[in-house]
């Protein structure tokens, strides 16, 4: 066993610092002002060869396969001073100490306070089975959010946690580990102090996390990460808040796609109808129709892979013609009625799958660790073979296929499934890894985030235009570049859908803000009628919103199921397309900062000891707090309003409560519990949509809650193609400040070299949350509005403003000017009697 302990010299390298110890090297690389690179090497080899990172500082020998995704930075030379006791690096953001003896990092942020310390003394070991350990320090109650996908709370204080992505099907959603995704990253938040620091392990062989769940009497409390090969590869990302870390974070490992606009619309899907013995096409569109025909929006179909069955086994990329008669009639139809399908692919391919020798001949499949053939492992109805797609010849093969059977026939969506590999038992066996050579067991992970570029690609190069949608089930830090994903066949239960919320959001606080849960349960028994309609209440707040089964007993989980409950499934659902321009907006900070769309509290209030360990309580984008009801039979809920400001109720009037406090409020089936934040800029539609994909809003309501200054971006464009890149989308900054006088500026941000997104807006409806009074004048640019004491007069007018004594709101509307201007709105006194 090596124990690293003792440090013998550092010598400045091109680009950072290399310090030698008694059994290892480790490089040090400031990134950026806060990100920092510590990689502890004990074969000294310190190979750069990732295909996760976005952003670097050094060369890599894969550079080239992401060329226009990776961006190279100079380097970050801090100053540097050495002292007795080792060396002290500053940057503008951070101070870094490393000391000699007992050996180890520390990382500061420029005020002082401790983000991030090793387990002083021997923090890097390697033992006689090449397990790498790395040891950090830590307090008895710190908070730790992240690990990617993972079951049970969000903090996983005192919590042993497996990186390792199997098929889990039906599993316990508080308790099982581990589930699909691989994301050696988390964010420690520091309860004394309310500082934030993310740590990233750049290494994707099978690992542990220990979370403070052992101790020894002969050191301080510690956590440990330990990996099953590699070297100690870290990335330090201060930032002091969760909001700058994921930043860093996202800009390290990849930006989330902008998706389109059909993504975050209602997608059907069962296993039920491509597993029709025949006519399933006829079954797919009837569906399509009923959900129209039963007033629910819809933007696409999951397509199961049913569609492949071929003498009743699972065969990418063919298709089953007694089933779907022909597919290039059927897509275009779908295409009509605005509901895309969205095809399941997988990476396994059966031994008896007709084109296995066409596929094997052209080297594409990862090969046995000792023969000069595929390897085997367990698959869909029987032994398979597997995509490698670390090889050249493999992601080209690939393409032609995917471009040929699928994306030709009519589709830019694409359904990356069961690609977890984790039936290939022998970790030995050999992938190409790009000519170098390398095992499924260093690289398994990444195989399914490839597949999403892949196909990503692929759409793109069949149409430029076309703006792609991948949806994936597995995924390694750095899926969130190329995919919306979901937390797979999860179990029909309460308990489900009470823990698939931390699994969401802990999924967000690792860099994916797009990820969902199946609606409804896909394994198991139909859902209860009460558990369904909760279910679909919560759903809608899901980045990925798909009702999607494949129950036991022999049900078909869909929005009309329950005939007494379907008018409050179908409400719940327009709720969310009613948010269109709030949803969307949220998709677009996400892809440029990582935030997440359904965020933790402590995202947004990390300055509330009372948020750190709210598991289910979230909020929806910024400025909508959601406390779904989660058990049966309730008729009271209790709901805690984070500090700092002040909350309304959305379905009571408007009734204000002061944050920091717990609240119970009345719930029926009918209830969604919904909170709006002071500060609040709630961007909506007020005409019908059923179809985010095509249908624009016309008429724009703008729900407002003042209070202190608040800055908010509403983004759109046209949600389909790739116009936005070339500067085809519009922006709406809407700055809102004052109390007694409140000033609402909004005006437009765009790159109009290459054009512009058109508004298409004709109306807009500004409701102004005032509870104590009404305004006393309106004034739109340099217009007085009318003032009108009727509702139903001013509902007449074309603009004009009116105060509603029932909400204790105002209500303004006017023609949308399609320039920006400044809505003016005095809340100041109106003495009447003239005294």
């Amino acid at each position: 066993m090596y124990l690293c302990k003792e440090f013998r010299e550092m010598e400045p390298l091109d680009g950072g610092f290399l310090i030698h110890t008694n059994c290892a090297d480790i490089k040090v690389c400031f990134v950026t002002d806060e990100i920092v690179r510590i990689r502890v090497s004990f074969d000294r080899e310190m190979a750069e060869e990732s295909y996760v990172l976005a952003t670097t500082a050094w060369a890599d020998r894969l550079d080239g396969l992401f060329a226009g995704e990776r961006t190279r930075l100079q380097p970050v030379e801090p100053r540097l001073n050495e002292t007795k006791e080792g060396y002290v690096f500053f940057t503008p953001a951070v101070l870094l100490q490393f000391c000699k003896d007992p050996l180890g990092f520390k990382l500061y942020n420029r005020e002082g306070y401790l983000l991030y310390s090793d387990l002083a003394g021997t923090p890097y070991t390697l033992d006689a089975n090449r397990r790498i350990t790395h040891y950090s320090a830590m307090n008895e109650d710190d908070c730790f959010y992240g690990f990617g996908e993972k079951t049970g709370v969000l903090n996983k204080n005192k919590h042993f946690i497996r990186q390792r992505a199997t098929d889990a099907m039906g599993y316990d959603a508080a308790a099982m580990d581990t589930l699909y995704k691989h994301i050696p990253f988390y964010i420690r938040l520091n309860r004394a102090t309310a500082k934030a620091v993310g740590v990233y392990y750049n290494n994707f062989y099978e690992s542990v996390f220990n979370m403070g769940c052992e101790k020894s009497n002969y050191w301080s409390r510690y956590t440990y990460w330990q990996a099953d090969g590699g070297d100690i590869d870290l990335f330090l990302l201060a930032g002091d808040t969760l909001r700058r870390v994921l930043d860093n974070y996202t800009r390290l490992t990849g930006r989330p796609a902008l998706l389109p606009k059909r993504a975050l619309g209602y997608q059907g899907s069962s296993m039920y109808y491509p597993e029709l013995e025949k006519d399933s096409d006829e079954a797919v569109l009837d569906f399509i129709d009923t959900v129209k025909e039963e007033g629910f929006p819809i933007d696409g179909f999951h397509l199961s892979s049913g569609y492949t069955s071929c003498n009743n086994k699972r065969c990418v990329f063919t298709w089953n013609t007694d089933r779907f008669k022909d597919p290039r009639a059927y897509f275009q139809a779908m295409n009509e009625k605005g509901a895309q399908n969205v095809p399941n692919v997988k990476p396994g391919v059966l031994l008896c799958h007709p084109w296995f020798d066409e596929f094997s001949a052209k080297g594409v499949f990862v090969k046995d660790s000792t023969q000069d053939t595929y390897a085997v492992g367990r698959w869909w109805g029987g032994d398979g073979a597997f995509w490698d797609y670390t090889s050249p010849a493999g992601r080209r093969v690939w393409k032609e296929y995917l471009t040929k059977h699928i994306i030709d026939v009519g589709t830019d969506s694409i359904w990356n499934d069961n690609c977890e590999y984790d039936s290939l038992l022998d970790k030995d066996c050999r992938c190409d890894f790009d000519g170098k050579g390398g095992t499924i067991a260093q690289l398994k992970p990444v195989m399914s985030t490839l597949m999403c570029k892949i196909g990503a690609e692929a759409v793109v190069e069949h149409n430029p235009d076309a703006r792609p949608y991948i949806v994936c089930r597995s995924g390694s830090a750095g899926i969130q570049k190329y995919a919306q994903t979901w937390c797979g066949d999860n179990f029909t239960s309460w308990k489900t859908l009470r823990y698939n919320i931390p699994t969401i959001t802990g999924m967000g606080l690792s860099g994916q803000p797009n990820e969902g849960a199946d609606i409804g349960g896909f394994h198991g028994p139909a859902p209860e009628e009460e558990l369904f309609v909760r279910w679909v209440q919560n759903g809608i707040f899901q980045p990925r919103f798909s009702i999607h089964s494949a129950s036991t007993d022999n049900t078909v989980t869909e929005p009309w199921m329950y005939h007494g409950s379907a008018p409050l499934i179908r409400d719940a659902i327009l709720l969310r397309y009613r948010l269109t321009p709030y949803l969307y907006s949220a998709e677009y900070e996400a892809s440029r900062t990582g935030a997440p769309i359904m965020r933790p509290l402590v995202y947004e209030f990390q300055n509330d000891p009372r948020v750190y360990d709210e598991s289910f309580e979230f909020l929806f984008g910024r400025d909508i707090l959601v406390a779904n009801v989660l058990e049966p039979g309730v008729r009271t809920w209790k709901v805690y309003l984070p500090a700092g400001c002040r909350w309304y109720d959305w379905n009571n009037n408007y009734a204000c409560y002061e944050g920091g406090q717990t609240i119970e409020v009345p719930v029926d089936i009918t209830t969604i519990p919904m909170f709006i934040r002071e500060g609040a800029v709630i961007p909506m539609a007020d005409n019908r949509i059923m179809n985010m994909a095509r249908d624009p809003v016309t008429d724009l309501h703008l729900l407002l809650a003042p209070g202190g200054k608040s800055i908010y971006t509403m983004y759109d464009d046209d949600g389909v193609t790739n116009d936005y890149r070339k500067g085809v989308f519009r922006k709406t900054i809407i700055a809102m400040s004052g109390t007694s006088l409140v000033e609402v500026v909004m005006y437009s941000e765009g790159s109009y070299a290459e054009g512009s997104y058109a508004d298409v807006v004709e109306r807009v409806t500004v409701e102004m949350i005032r509870k104590d009074r009404s305004p006393f004048w309106v004034v739109l640019g340099n217009t007085p509005l009318e003032h009108f004491l009727n509702r139903r007069k001013f509902e007449a007018a074309a603009s004009g403003w009116y105060y509603s004594q029932t909400k204790r709101a105002v209500l303004i509307k006017y023609p949308n000017p399609r320039r920006d201007l400044a809505l003016t709105v005095s809340f100041k006194d109106f003495d009447l009697i003239g005294m």
